[in-house]
């Protein structure tokens, strides 16, 4: 897994790489994992605004759907089109070019409520 200061987990399973006022939103390679190979990712619009916590889309399996949860409050400033065509980057490099939606965040105070790197190992090994 990637190991950087700026990427943060929900437990939801998602995460979020912050760059400044914008964060890269994807989901964890043990999501991932438990899913299987994804072959259809439903994203939102550019501009849809979201609460944290709050459903932003879906991922597709062979097997079944699953929400995706937004890690931090946050403005949609871009999809990855790139996933609408080969969703199989979700699986092959979720922080690289797997990531999702990207977001403008304002309320980095809500950081708080998400775990290190260290921490979310922690809990997915429980």
């Amino acid at each position: 897994m990637e190991t950087s200061n700026n990427l943060y987990f929900s437990k939801e399973h998602t995460w979020i790489k912050i760059e400044n006022d914008t964060g890269a939103v994807g989901i964890t390679p043990f999501a991932q994992s438990e899913l299987g190979e994804i072959v259809y990712v439903d994203l939102p619009s550019i501009c849809d605004e979201f609460n944290q916590d709050e459903v932003f889309g879906s991922v597709e399996a062979l097997k079944t759907v699953s929400d995706l949860f937004m890690p931090l409050t946050g403005e949609v400033t871009s999809i990855n089109k790139d996933l609408l065509e080969n969703p199989t980057l979700v699986n092959d490099k979720p922080f690289e070019e797997g990531w999702m939606i990207k977001i403008k965040n304002e309320d980095l105070e809500e950081l708080s409520n998400l775990w290190s790197e260290e921490d979310y190992q922690k809990n997915i090994e429980k």
